[in-house]
């Protein structure tokens, strides 16, 4: 009895009357002097898209829109190829207007706090700002943050080297805590010193696990960032973040739910269709329930690119007719490297900071992303390692002729080539992918001692690595201390080498 009078609490707490229903007005301006205000001389831009987070309007002649809203709105305007929006101090973005007279919701982790009145024009400042034809963008899978500790593991893992990137903007693909919101804000100081534009998605660990519905359980994710699912132009690109995390009031699945696939329909449909739509989201596509929704709206375009976090290990797959998407080009999807690797863990470094190896066997890391006009490549970048650090390659120490040989390409994928050869003699040998477990991880994981603290051991191999590659020694090796090479190139035509030595017996 008190545990059902305990949900009867909580439903009466985050019932609300019928949303009211308005029209807000506004007008999307050319903010010369960067203020924020609308100044005399300041004229409006015509055809920019304006959201309500379902429905997609332009702007006419004048700069000016008219969006239905209800009590609970985020407004939101769509960036322009060579318009910028405004940052806040920890570059934020700040393209949104949050509508909520009365708040959110008391929750154990504070939300909007009262918005008030609807004002009479809820208006949108850009600057002017001209955008390369070739930009990059970093990707961050789950920075996965519990503590101020682990903020300084990825301040000291990634960001000190990247204060003086040259990209244009970053992208954190969700989980960008862990079941704390009140660590958000750090989290965005942390990023804010890489001194551009940073865009967030929302991961399961960010939710309000208080809220005992989807509708209410980001609110503290609005609070810090804005919209959970929102757009934006950026050279020849069209970027969209999804929410693909579906909370059911004490769990989670992947979802997205009708409204924001009516809202991805509107936004699609006033994208040219040739145009390269990129879309970020925390749950891998191929996990989220009503996917196919999302596939009917790709199918039709030639250039998409779906890019996830959540997994805590990294794949490029790509997502065909036996998925469920009817096109003749496959829709190619990454799941990312995370940040956090596995969640912080593993033994510490000379700096202190955790070897924190994913599952796969690959290193924590980002990638980078390179746009040219409508076409794209990416690369991975492991945590505190040279940029060419790419893979790892497993045999024994002492071993025989004939032995296996196992290549982990960090960012491979079916469409790569994968070689090795033997001292630098004879014919470069083709090696076969496999689908294991990464040889070098279990190896350490067997060897690590049984009393080690739980986050000073690395995680458990994954039975599946996806970017995992066999050959054999020859079996006329003689013995002695011979070098292994292997050679690699992606789909992309990236090329990369990695070396190993082994002690072979008799």
């Amino acid at each position: 009895m008190k545990l059902l009078a305990s949900v009867f609490m909580a439903a009466a707490l985050f019932s609300a009357p019928a949303l009211a229903q308005s029209n807000a007005t506004g007008i999307v301006y050319n903010d010369r002097n960067a203020n924020g205000v609308r100044d005399a001389n300041e004229e409006g831009i015509p055809n920019v898209r304006v959201s309500n987070q379902r429905d997609v309007t332009v702007t006419d002649r004048d700069g000016r829109y008219k969006l239905p809203v209800t009590d609970d709105t985020i407004l939101f305007v769509v960036k322009p190829r060579n318009w910028s929006t405004a940052v806040d101090k920890d570059q934020i973005p700040r393209f949104y207007y949050i509508h909520k007279p009365a708040g959110s919701p008391k929750q154990k982790f504070p939300g909007v706090a009262p918005t008030g009145p609807l004002p009479a024009s809820v208006d949108f400042p850009l600057t002017a700002a001209k955008e390369p034809n070739t930009f990059k963008a970093l990707l961050f899978g789950d920075t996965q943050t519990t503590n101020e500790t682990e903020v300084r593991y990825l301040s000291h893992s990634f960001l000190e080297d990247l204060s003086d990137t040259d990209a244009a903007f970053g992208i954190t693909l969700g989980d960008n805590g862990f079941d704390n919101p009140t660590i958000l804000p750090s989290v965005a100081r942390a990023l804010s010193v890489t001194g551009i534009p940073w865009h967030y998605a929302l991961g399961n660990h960010d939710e309000n696990y208080d809220s005992p519905d989807d509708e209410h359980s980001t609110e503290t994710f609005q609070r810090n960032f804005g919209p959970a699912y929102y757009s934006y132009d950026y050279g020849q690109v069209h970027f969209i973040t999804l929410d693909d995390v579906k909370w059911l009031g004490g769990s989670y699945k992947g979802g997205l739910g009708e409204q924001q696939i009516a809202w991805l329909k509107n936004d699609l449909d006033r994208c040219p269709k040739g145009q390269l739509v990129v879309l970020s989201m925390h749950i891998p596509l191929t996990s989220v329930e009503d996917r196919a929704g999302v596939y009917r709206l790709l199918e039709n375009r030639p250039r998409a690119f779906a890019i996830a976090g959540h997994t805590h290990w990294m794949a490029n797959t790509f997502i065909g007719k036996e998925a469920g998407f009817n096109r003749a080009e496959p829709l190619p999807l990454l799941t990312n490297a995370t940040t956090c690797g596995s969640w912080w863990r593993g033994p510490h470094d000379e700096m202190g900071l955790p070897i924190s190896v994913m599952s796969d066997g690959a290193p924590n890391g980002y990638s980078v992303a390179v746009f040219t006009g409508n076409r794209y490549s990416v690369e991975f970048q492991a945590a505190r390692r040279p940029a060419d650090y790419q893979m790892s390659i497993y045999t024994p120490e002492v071993t025989a002729p004939g032995a296996e040989v196992f290549a982990n390409v960090f960012a491979g994928s079916a469409r790569s080539t994968v070689e090795m050869q033997v001292d630098g003699r004879g014919d470069w040998r083709k090696m076969e992918r496999t689908v294991q477990a990464d040889p070098t991880l279990a190896k350490i994981k067997s060897e690590e001692p049984k009393d080690q603290p739980y986050y000073h051991q690395l995680a458990a191999p994954r039975q599946r690595c996806q970017h995992l590659w066999r050959g054999t020694l020859p079996n006329d090796l003689p013995p002695g201390i011979h070098l292994i090479r292997v050679r690699t190139t992606d789909m992309y035509g990236h090329a990369y080498a990695g070396r190993r030595s082994v002690i072979v017996k008799p």
